[in-house]
């Protein structure tokens, strides 16, 4: 009892100085990320939702990737497909825009447009709201998985709303378009397109709360190689609306045809009620939110916490019809029979944490990504690698549904075809024709003096780092099946990462096809070789072996290595490309091969090192600004590490089943497990035996104080709060770390620890 009460008057300490938090959807902050370099939509989003309804500036580049930029000014229109800090201009399908006349028009590519403040503008989870200055219009939105919902309020009682299909920015090409009215309140079409989604087909089917009084098409040309067409453009719908001002536009989405998107309306949004849809996809919200409670900190930081967890639950998105039927990457009508599937798979960036952190917040859903997985591979020939509305996209490296799958059977999971996942993983890693899979195997390495059709990028050092790492993965996973000659076959491929090594120049290092290391190398220098990063950044790309590198390298090497990365900076004139950011040192908290290295200090015998910088990055790279993201989000990787380090641990390697800790960001977190389990993480900041002799005395008496003495009090135990909440912050580390009162040997909890319930306390 003597070594309890010390924790539990700590644990009350916090938790009388705490309100409980109820509306987790308004703890969401979307605007995070949408300055700078985090390249996110702020607009209305189901959990995992096929729709992403947000606003379009209208212009094109860079910081417009996701269609809004926060320094922006206009508003071009609310189109309902969007990508989650990508860094890939893409999409923005099936565009709408409310206007009264006379029209505001730029010349291309803004065109129509309204000038807006964010004075007037509201968004958390499941919701956006603005003002378009130029028409007196509020516009707001909400979705269901599968429908959009918008409402605009006009300043009289007749409308005008356009609706572009030939709309096309960035990366993304029109390449035909379709639209006819079905009866007074409805229309359907698609709008197909080339760009980083090859050949996309997007279906829809809208509904109008108000019949459309007229309806007018204007007509574009499209070029197509040698053929020019004319296909569907604006087309401008007026409406008589009435008292109330307002209309509701109801839109469903299919990738399948034009009958799925009538299911999907049927299904999802039979009616034009606004708010009982935003109260729906709300609650929806707050549940899943509600699956990780903090208790403490600041506002701001519980604001970043649930707004980070919010990313991490916006991609992979569905693809699928209410009835399971969606368009495979063979250009085909498939159906999914007992579970749904899923597209906008980031792999190169999620295996690493946000596939991780859903066998913990969201399982149910990683049977149904590995089945989409399984799909894929049959109709493709290959497992994923970065796949959206069933195209694959050949971005980024590596076969990184590998890691995903095995880590979901090594967890337990079994809601797929193991012999078949098995199978679509080695049949991937054999596809010597692609990306210098062949080579890989035969000499051990991707050389980089070798033309590959598949990646302008080349990439060939990171690609070896990478396929090591994957083949690890299918090891494991074999090994965990019984099949021992394909494990010892990709043991022995895992171990080609100690190929890229040179002792001479102590980093991994690019070869050549003869096996010579590449000339003039420079560490610093960002190369075609090494995949959006220096020899800094993939140094430590060898998750599933820190052990065997530290032993290779030699452990004073690992170690000065490792310092240096956070204390080597770089030029201040340095030319650094554009996902070189939050940069500590060399290491780029902004780009996801840096992710795991500031844990990577617990192996060496200085776990205070990674609290150090775990905290650091935590406190200075995640902020309830817009420009509060210091990287790409990257479908909620850059989300996901931030949730895992916040509750004090992280999945170096997925595969592993553990994970290294780190320090918790507040005083209390609860995860809330299937079953009814819970597992929760306390920081306590530990009293002397003196000191607390007295808190426990005064502690004692409360009740008997007087009405002076209890605010003098509660003025200590705040003071006392506030003082424990900064050294937990900003000096202290943990010194002891206990799972169920029994202390941690060692740096590392694991999966089944979690999954079993229980409380992990840092002292």
């Amino acid at each position: 009892m003597k070594n309890i009460l010390p924790a539990l008057i700590t644990l009350l300490l916090f938790s009388c100085n705490t309100q409980e938090i109820t509306d987790y959807a308004a703890l969401v902050n979307p605007l995070i990320g949408t300055d700078y370099k985090g390249n996110v939509y702020p607009g209305a989003q189901a959990p995992f939702g096929m729709v992403q309804l947000s606003p379009d500036n209208g212009q094109p580049g860079w910081d417009w990737i996701a269609g809004y930029f926060y320094p922006d000014s206009t508003i071009a229109g609310f189109s309902h497909t969007h990508l989650s800090g990508t860094g890939a201009g893409d999409l923005y399908d099936i565009s709408f825009m409310p206007v009264t006349y006379p029209l505001k028009v730029a010349d291309a590519p803004l065109g129509v447009h309204s000038m807006f403040s964010h004075e007037r503008e509201e968004c958390e989870a499941g919701y956006y709201k603005v003002h378009l200055d130029s028409y007196d219009i509020d516009v707001e939105l909400t979705a269901t998985e599968r429908c959009g919902i918008q409402r605009y309020t006009y300043p009289t009682d007749t409308a005008t709303v356009l609706l572009n299909l030939g709309k096309a920015t960035n990366w993304d090409a029109t390449t035909d378009t379709y639209i006819t009215k079905v009866d007074d309140y409805t229309i359907e079409g698609y709008r197909y397109s080339n760009g980083w989604a090859r050949k996309q087909q997007v279906y829809f089917r809208t509904r109008f709360s108000h019949p459309i009084a007229t309806m007018q098409c204007d007509s574009i040309s499209i070029h197509a190689g040698t053929e020019t067409k004319k296909v569907a453009g604006t087309t401008r719908f007026t409406f008589a609306l009435g008292n109330d001002r307002q209309l509701t536009v109801v839109t469903a989405l299919s990738g399948t045809g034009l009958e799925g998107a009538e299911k999907n309306l049927a299904a999802e949004a039979p009616d034009n009620n606004f708010d009982k849809f935003l109260k729906k996809t709300q609650d929806d919200w707050n549940s899943r939110l509600s699956r990780i409670k903090v208790k403490g900190g600041t506002h701001d930081e519980q604001v970043c916490f649930y707004t980070a967890l919010y990313r991490t639950m916006i991609a992979p998105t569905l693809y699928c019809d209410v009835d399971g039927t969606y368009r495979g990457a063979d250009g085909k009508n498939h159906k999914a029979d007992g579970w749904s599937n899923y597209s906008t798979f980031s792999l190169w960036d999620t295996f690493r944490a946000a596939h991780p952190l859903f066998t913990l917040t969201t399982p149910k859903r990683v049977d149904d990504m590995v089945n989409s997985f399984i799909a894929f591979y049959g109709e493709h020939g290959r497992l994923p690698v970065w796949n959206m509305w069933g195209s694959e996209t050949d971005m980024m490296i590596g076969y990184h549904s590998v890691p995903v799958i095995a880590e979901a059977y090594l967890k337990g999971f079994r809601g797929f075809d193991a012999e078949k996942a098995l199978a679509a993983c080695v049949a991937t890693a054999n596809s010597d024709e692609y990306r210098g899979i062949g080579l890989y195997k035969n000499l051990g390495y991707v050389p980089y003096d070798v033309v590959d059709p598949y990646n302008a990028d080349n990439w060939a050092m990171s690609r070896t780092l990478e396929y090591a790492y994957d083949d690890y993965c299918i090891a494991r996973l074999a090994e965990a099946m019984g099949h021992d000659s394909i494990a010892t076959e990709f043991y022995r491929r895992a171990g080609n990462w100690r190929n890229q090594y040179n002792p001479a120049t102590t980093f991994m290092q690019p070869r050549d096809s003869n096996g010579e290391f590449q000339p003039g190398f420079n560490p610093d220098e960002y190369t075609p070789h090494i995949c959006e990063s220096n020899a800094w950044h993939y140094m430590w790309s060898v998750q599933h072996d820190i052990d065997g590198l530290i032993s290779h390298m030699g452990k004073e090497i690992f170690v000065q290595k490792l310092d240096s990365l956070f204390t080597y900076s770089t030029a201040e004139n340095a030319d650094l490309p554009i996902f070189s950011t939050g940069m500590i040192g060399q290491y780029a908290h902004g780009n996801e091969p840096s992710h795991h290295v500031a844990y990577l200090f617990n192996k060496t015998g200085k776990p205070e090192k990674t609290q150090k910088y775990v905290t650091q990055i935590m406190r200075e790279m995640y902020r309830n600004t817009p420009d509060g993201l210091c990287g790409n989000e990257d479908c909620g990787q850059m989300s996901a590490w931030y949730i895992f380090s916040a509750m004090g641990f992280y999945p170096v390697d997925p595969v592993s089943g553990e994970y290294e800790l780190g320090v918790p960001l507040f005083p209390e977190i609860t995860l809330h497990l299937p079953g009814g389990k819970t597992f929760t993480v306390l920081c306590h900041s530990e009293r002397s035996e003196e000191s607390q002799n007295e808190h426990n005395a005064k502690a004692l008496c409360h009740s008997e104080r007087s009405e002076e003495s209890q605010k003098k009090h509660t003025q200590e135990t705040a003071r006392d709060s506030s003082v424990a909440t900064f050294l937990r912050n900003d000096t202290a580390r943990y010194r002891k770390a206990y799972l169920n009162g029994k202390r941690v040997e060692g740096t590392t909890i694991t999966h089944r620890d979690i999954i079993s319930g229980g409380v992990l306390e840092f002292r």
